[in-house]
Order: C-alpha cells, then sequence, then structure tokens
C-alpha cells in the first residue's frame, strides 16, 4: 500500500509553522458518526449552501462556495491537506518537472500571515534578498492576513516581465521590494571544487573540497546529483559538504535516491500509515558514490520535508556529520489524488521516521554541532608575532622550510575594506568566505579527511607526511 507514496512522495504544500505546539493538551479521541448521522450533516451542508446562495446580498459564485468548502474540510484535517483547483493542480505539475512561473518563493501560512518559507535559488525572489522567516504583508499595496496560501501564491503570479509589488517584514523592519516576474527553472544540484578561504588555490597540497548544492527534491536531482559526484571525484576531492540549507523539500523518491548515493547499507528511512502495521522501510542498496569519503551536511531553519530525510539519514547511519541549525520539522507525507476532472486532493496518509525511529514531526533534526549563521571578525594574526621563534638566540626547526610573506601589513585594512563591499558585488569566492557555516563545514571536511587519512598510516608514514609539510 505504502509503496505508492515512493512515488507521489513528498509534495511542495504549504507548510505551516508552529502547527502544533509542544505543551499542546492531548486530544480528545475520535467519536466517529454513524452512517445515518454522517447522511443528516450533508444535507445540512446543502441546506446551507442553499440558503446562502439564495440570500446572499449579491450574487453568489457557486463555485468558489463549494471549493471554499471542500478546502475547509480537509484544511480541518492538518495544514498540508488541500483542494485543488484545475489551475492549482496544473501549477503543482509544472513545478514537479522544475520550470514554472513566479518569483521563486516558497511560503506558508502562520496564524493567518504569509511567512516565507525559503526563496529558490538565482530567482528574482532570491536575488531580492528575501530570506527564511520573513514575513509578507501586502502584495501590490492589499493586505495579504488571511488569504489562502493559493490565493496569495495567485497574486504574485503573472505574466514573465510584469513587476509585482511586496512589503515584506524582516528581522522586525518594513520594506517594499518591487520584483520583476520570471519563469522559474529549478536547477536543484550545484557543484564545485572549493577551498578554504585563507587557503592558496594553486598549492598543491591545498585540500580540495567537494560542495554539493541541492535546493530542491525533483524529478531530475538524484540524476543530476550522481552525475556532480561522479564529476567531482575526479578532481581528487578530500570530502564533501552537502549544502540543504533553506531547502523546503520536494518528492520522497529524490529524498531515498540521494541518501542512497552517499550510504553502502542501512535503513534511510521508514513511513508508518493509519494502521500501525502498515509500515514500509527503504534501504540503501550497496555502493557509496563518494567512496567513503568524508561527508557534512548542512542544515538551517529553512530545510524541511525530504531534506531531513537526508540529514536524517546520514547522521543515523553514522556516515557523516550534519552541521547547522535546527531544522524545520515536518514529518509528514501527502499523497496526490486526482478527481478524474482536472481537479485533485492532497492529502496526509503517513508519517516518516529517521533510521533510528525518530520522528521529527514539529522537532526537526538537530545538528551534531550547531553552528550558527553568523557574522566573524578576525581579531587574530595568523602568525604571531609572539612566540618562542620571537626570542633573541632561540633555536631553529633544522626541518623548516622558508615561508614566503604573503600579505603586507596594510592587507588587514584593505580587508576592512572588502567587508563594506555590498554582498551582490562580492565574487563567488568572497561570498564563500562570509559564508560562516560553509567554512565550518568545510573546516570539519578536511579534519576529518585527516583523521581518516593518518588512521591508515604507519608511524613512518606519518613521520614522511609531516617532513613534506
Amino acid at each position: 500500500m505504502l509503496k505508492k507514496l515512493l512515488v507521489l512522495g513528498l509534495l511542495f504544500v504549504p507548510m505551516v509553522a508552529d502547527a502544533a505546539p509542544k505543551n499542546k493538551k492531548k486530544e480528545e479521541p475520535v467519536e466517529h458518526l454513524t452512517d445515518e448521522q454522517i447522511y443528516e450533516e450533508l444535507k445540512k451542508l446543502a441546506l446551507v449552501f442553499e440558503v446562502a446562495r439564495d440570500n446572499f446580498v449579491e450574487e453568489a459564485d457557486e463555485k468558489k462556495m463549494l471549493e471554499a468548502a471542500m478546502n475547509g474540510m480537509l484544511g480541518a484535517l492538518d495544514p498540508h491537506s488541500s483542494y485543488l483547483s484545475a489551475d492549482d493542480f496544473k501549477e503543482f505539475n509544472d513545478k514537479s518537472q522544475g520550470e514554472f512561473g513566479g518569483l521563486g518563493i516558497q511560503i506558508t501560512s502562520d496564524r493567518g500571515a504569509v511567512r516565507v518559507i525559503s526563496p529558490i535559488d538565482d530567482t528574482p525572489a532570491d536575488k531580492a534578498g528575501i530570506k527564511a522567516g520573513d514575513y509578507i504583508t501586502h502584495i501590490d499595496g492589499e493586505q495579504v492576513f488571511d488569504l489562502t496560501l493559493n490565493q496569495a501564491v495567485k497574486k504574485m503570479k503573472g505574466r514573465p516581465g510584469t513587476k509585482v509589488k511586496l512589503t515584506i517584514i524582516s528581522d522586525g523592519e518594513e520594506k517594499t521590494l518591487t520584483l520583476k516576474r520570471a519563469i522559474i527553472k529549478v536547477e536543484s544540484i550545484k557543484h564545485d571544487v572549493k577551498t578554504m578561504a585563507d587557503a592558496d588555490p594553486d598549492d598543491e597540497d591545498t585540500p580540495k573540497i567537494g560542495y554539493i548544492r541541492i535546493s530542491d527534491f525533483g524529478a531530475t536531482t538524484a540524476r543530476d546529483l550522481k552525475k556532480a559526484i561522479k564529476e567531482l571525484e575526479k578532481k581528487d576531492v578530500v570530502g564533501y559538504v552537502v549544502d540543504v540549507r533553506n531547502n523546503p523539500g520536494g518528492y520522497l523518491t529524490a529524498a531515498i535516491d540521494v541518501s542512497d548515493a552517499f550510504l553502502d547499507g542501512g535503513e534511510i528511512v521508514s513511513t508508518r500509515g493509519k494502521d500501525k502495521t502498515d509500515i514500509e522501510r527503504t534501504y540503501a542498496t550497496p555502493g557509496d558514490l563518494t567512496n567513503g569519503k568524508p561527508i557534512v551536511v548542512l542544515i538551517n531553519h529553512g530545510s524541511a520535508s525530504a531534506s531531513e530525510i537526508v540529514a536524517g539519514a546520514i547522521q543515523d547511519n553514522g556516515r557523516g556529520i550534519v552541521m547547522g541549525s535546527q531544522s524545520f520539522g515536518k514529518g509528514s507525507v501527502q499523497q496526490q489524488k486526482p478527481l478524474g476532472d482536472g481537479t485533485a486532493i492532497h492529502i496526509t496518509i503517513a508519517r516518516y521516521y529517521t533510521p533510528s525511529g525518530r520522528s521529527i514531526q514539529n522537532e526537526g533534526i538537530t545538528p551534531d554541532v550547531e553552528v550558527l549563521h553568523s557574522k566573524v571578525e578576525v581579531i587574530e594574526k595568523k602568525e604571531s608575532s609572539y612566540s618562542e621563534a620571537s626570542f633573541k638566540n632561540s633555536l631553529k626547526n633544522d626541518k623548516a622550510k622558508k615561508k614566503s610573506k604573503k600579505k603586507s601589513d596594510n592587507d588587514s585594512d584593505e580587508d576592512a575594506e572588502n567587508e563594506e563591499t555590498p554582498y551582490d558585488e562580492l565574487s563567488d569566492e568572497e561570498k564563500d568566505a562570509r559564508d560562516y557555516q560553509l567554512q565550518r563545514g568545510m573546516d570539519m571536511v578536511v579534519a576529518m579527511s585527516k583523521m581518516q587519512k593518518r588512521a591508515n598510516m604507519t608511524p613512518t608514514d606519518i613521520k614522511a607526511d609531516d617532513d613534506k609539510k
């Protein structure tokens, strides 16, 4: 039964923050109605429809009324179950194929307000500086409070090239942004070879780190990931940083395939339905595409759903280190049910659990090493003027190599000036240097690779390696 989940997966559906507070009272058992009682309630529903249509002060839109009734029925179950009109259904399928129109922003409903889950990489929303956690209060000057998510999305959509004005509350500050709509092409996998910010990329001894950015989990994600790993392995990287920060999720099948690429065995995820015996477990197949190299997964508050499956699978199998901040905490599975007339419903049919049996619903993945997004100021020079070497007549190191002075004393002033450069004007290398979480992730990969290497070396090999350095 639950095998259908592997096809339909975790869908791009609205996510509501704080949907189930931890101090919530224990729910009373459901009192089911008899068939006769259900029939009477349905008759009442029809009566409400007729009375409202016939007595409302203006012409009533019957289709709008009925769609609202269906949405209300499903919304009473949980925040992720909803009715899709023909337009909504078509929009979802467009997004699933990796291309759609709009601003490139994933939103949720938070107590009647519209909140940003995350902007999609390299889209109008991302380039405008919209961040996870921002609130949208107005669209083209119209207040959006208490709009449904579908209504808010429709207001932001439009012909590519046209403009839309958003009023945003970001970090307690209100600002108005004008964005130009575009066709959103989701490139879910990006990869690159990176080195530490203070390293010399031309030095052959500088560790090369494979960086893989996963912005969503779509139909082509697993295929593109395998291609990226194959290319990075040819460049002799020492390990990998897998970045799923601000990734709102996607297909369950994609999350499973991505996890499998880094694992050589073990459970990836289990899904558990309404019937307590209805459990489906998925396991990794033999063959770690990264050949056992160190892995660090970066997560944050915008990492949800499929992102949490990958982080949980790698964490629980002891395959790598999860770094960053607590993830979003969406641990439910939605299935799409077409109704045969171009419309459909999304319905929550299961919860998913990490290999150790953890449900992350409303909890999220806790990183092994917490690294909050920070701005770092260097206050210590790499080479101090006060050390044993500064003393008069100190013994020299007979194995030491001469070090060239790469920077002048004035370089610190230049660095300070560079820190004032607007983020959008920085080069990719400068952006990496400012990304504290990424730098710490790369630090960890290098440290793990060194430990892994030395664990397999003899004392003679270690001495030879140290002398080479």
